[in-house]
C-alpha cells in the first residue's frame, strides 16, 4: 500500500488520500476517520521524500510558490478536520466517494 501511495505522489503529485484511505478501510478494516488520520500522517513523509526529489534532482519545485501556499494550507487542514469530527463517518465515506469519482472524470475527460 505504501508503494503504491508512494509511486502515485511521485507520478502525479496525488496518491496518498486517494490510494492510502480506501486500502485501509477495505484490507484492514479502519473506520474513515482512523484511515483519514493514518493516511495523513503518511503523507507528511510520503510527501517530503516526492518534493526533495522533484526538487532536489530534476528542479521541478517552485519553493516560492510552495511557500505562498503552505498557509492556506495549514487553514483548510484546520477546517477540514473540524468538519470531518462533526458529520458521521457514512456521510464522510459518500463525499469522499464522490470526490473520486468527479477527479476520474475530471481526469478522463478533456
Amino acid at each position: 500500500m505504501g508503494t503504491v501511495a508512494g509511486a502515485f505522489s511521485g507520478l502525479f503529485g496525488v496518491g496518498g488520500g486517494t490510494v492510502i484511505v480506501p486500502m485501509l478501510i477495505a484490507y484492514f478494516a479502519y473506520g474513515e476517520r482512523l484511515a483519514t488520520g493514518t493516511s495523513l500522517a503518511a503523507i507528511i513523509v510520503i510527501a517530503l521524500l516526492a518534493a526533495g526529489m522533484q526538487g532536489g534532482i530534476y528542479g521541478n519545485v517552485d519553493v516560492g510558490t510552495g511557500l505562498i501556499l503552505v498557509g492556506p494550507a495549514i487553514v483548510g487542514v484546520i477546517a477540514g478536520t473540524a468538519i470531518q469530527q462533526r458529520i458521521p463517518e457514512k456521510a464522510v465515506s459518500f463525499l469522499f466517494a464522490l470526490l473520486l469519482i468527479g477527479v476520474g472524470i475530471y481526469m478522463v475527460v478533456p
